[in-house]
């Protein structure tokens, strides 16, 4: 009897007898440090800074794989243009070294691939290091690694928090609950961080926060909507990877929503220039039709339009040798499969399921009419080899195993970033300088730094791109405390931004960043015996915490 199985059969057996007796059976209990529900990005940062410096953890994961946007849920790294040199911590730029160095200790290179410093696996155009999902996964079980074994770090995969309790302004256990077996656990910590993909903690227990849009009349940003919405949240994405067989045959099955998906209209404003399902799309910037290209065996662009099959290919077949890839790999995550027609939290679990499923479904219907009735250069249509890569993805439909989130719940926070903070027309306009010299605000509480055009997808508001320049940014301590909590903290998504900031603040080297910080905050106030919120109001206080996370490789200005 495998593992599984014997775990499955003694839930039962003790289910069994608690009933006979008229009684629940006692959860087992697991106590830490601190409690980090979400292992995406900023979970694994915190939990990274928080095992650093002595402090013992315990770590959630809804997935069977940490790592988030990067892993489960397949997304290359979206990234600036310093990325490799500053502009982001020591420890992410390590990670991502890393990266490259597993595959040059487990990847047969070509010679110049192998002695080029900045690797680039996939070659894709969105990111200086496009790599596999799963590569990403090992370099991070390589870091856990050590921590598991001593038992300073509990992770508790495929499980997801269900109630907590609270006593006044303080959380004193999350109860979380295995989706393998039913069993459940009480988690008990000094601190609980919530770095969950929608600020799953958050309603739990009775943390304020909010959700969607904002009205402009609250927020006064330039590109804020005349009304708020709470359930206007960013499309979310699944992602799939595939590669490229030439006169092979590798058309799936057809999905059960095509005749929908085929057919389907995106209802924004400004209007979508016609079907989803289709290489014409709205240019974010310009807000006009743009016509993409689509060529698996073409450069990064094709008749100098931008080739979609480039964009987040994860491997580039010429950087390996000759015969160890049959073809590139692409990572598909195109406006083509962008979920418009709901979200995964604001209207309730049973809605947010079905939002899921019919994501998946439009994901299958992507990958169906590219293979089928995609226009083709030579005039002709569908690639029939394309070959949905299930393997790379380690899931039984061949998509990522969990939905790229661009929007979370975020925390009602001490500070909320706003776009005159960050954007670069509105920051122009509130500080009287010429656009092309104005800087983003500069905050005394700065413990993190990022960079990244303020870049909302079409929404389920009816939104479409909002689309805009912004300006590299500072993360304000302020941010990441709760008005009202006193050992709750945001790790991810859920940090004091607005709707419209989210856009620059929800990318990978940010979320890492945001997390380092968080789990250094966590040691921090127990070192020194006091909460986050006296140590962002104690001038003193926050100068050694800033010392502190500079000594630790968190940037906390920029280097312009």
């Amino acid at each position: 009897m495998n593992l599984k199985r014997r775990q499955f059969c003694s839930s039962l057996a003790l289910a069994s007898v608690a009933a006979t007796l008229n009684v629940a059976p006692a959860a087992a209990e697991s106590e830490a440090d601190v409690v980090i529900i979400g292992g995406g990005l900023g979970g694994c940062a915190a939990a990274i800074a928080a095992l650093r410096n002595g402090r013992r953890v315990v770590m959630t994961e809804p997935s069977d794989w940490i790592g988030g946007q990067l892993t489960s849920q397949g997304v290359p790294p979206d990234e600036h243009r310093w990325i490799e040199t500053h502009g982001a911590n020591e420890s992410y730029r390590a990670f991502r070294a890393q990266i490259r160095s597993y595959y040059r200790k487990n990847y047969p290179l070509t010679d110049a691939a192998e002695n080029n410093p900045l690797l680039n696996p996939g070659n894709g155009n969105v990111s200086r290091l496009c790599a596999e999902p799963k590569v990403s996964l090992a370099v991070l079980q390589q870091q856990f690694a050590p921590y598991q074994s001593s038992g300073q770090l509990r992770l508790l995969l495929h499980t997801v928090p269900v109630s907590a309790d609270v006593v006044g302004d303080r959380v004193e256990a999350v109860t979380v609950r295995s989706s393998l077996t039913g069993d459940s656990m009480v988690l008990r910590g000094k601190y609980f961080v919530d770095a969950s993909e929608t600020g799953d903690l958050l309603p739990l227990t009775g943390t304020e926060f909010v959700s969607g849009s904002e009205a402009q009349s609250d927020t006064g940003e330039l590109h804020a909507a005349p009304t708020a919405d709470p359930n206007n949240h960013q499309a979310f994405t699944i992602c799939f990877a595939v590669d490229y067989l030439a006169g092979q045959n590798h058309v799936i099955e057809q999905p059960a929503e095509w005749q929908f998906w085929r057919d389907f209209v995106p209802q924004l404003t400004p209007s979508w220039p016609g079907k989803l399902l289709d290489f014409t799309y709205t240019h974010p910037s310009s807000g006009n039709p743009k016509t993409l290209a689509f060529d698996p065996q073409g450069g990064r662009s094709v008749g100098g339009v931008l080739n979609l099959w480039t964009y987040r290919r994860i491997i580039d077949a010429t950087l390996f040798n000759a015969g160890r890839f049959d073809s590139d790999v692409s990572l598909i995550n195109w406006p083509q499969n962008d979920y418009l027609l709901g979200n995964l939290f604001g209207d309730g679990p049973e809605q947010a399921e079905m939002h899921l499923e019919r994501a998946r479904q439009l994901s299958l219907c992507l990958l169906y009419w590219l293979q089928t009735e995609a226009p083709r250069s030579d005039g002709g249509t569908g690639f029939a080899g394309l070959r949905l890569r299930g393997d790379l993805m380690d899931s039984a439909d061949g998509l990522a195993k969990m939905p790229y989130v661009r929007e979370s719940r975020r925390i009602r926070a001490r500070f909320t970033v706003l776009e005159e903070h960050v954007g670069r027309e509105n920051r122009s306009m509130v500080t009287g300088q010429p656009v092309g010299e104005v800087k983003a605000a500069e905050f005394e509480d700065s413990v993190g730094v990022g960079s990244y055009h303020i870049d909302l997808h079409p929404s389920s508001g009816g939104d479409n791109y909002i689309d805009f320049a912004s300006l590299p940014f500072q993360v304000p301590l302020g941010a990441l405390l709760p008005v009202r909590m006193k050992n709750l903290l945001p790790a991810s998504k859920n940090i004091g931004t607005t709707h419209i900031t989210n856009g620059c603040y929800r990318l990978h080297p940010v979320e890492w960043g945001i997390g380092e910080a968080v789990g250094c905050l966590v040691d921090f106030a127990l070192q020194r015996q006091q909460t986050p919120h006296a140590i962002a109001q104690t001038p003193s206080l926050l100068s050694d915490f800033q010392k502190l996370i500079r000594r630790q490789g968190i940037e906390t200005h920029w280097k312009l």
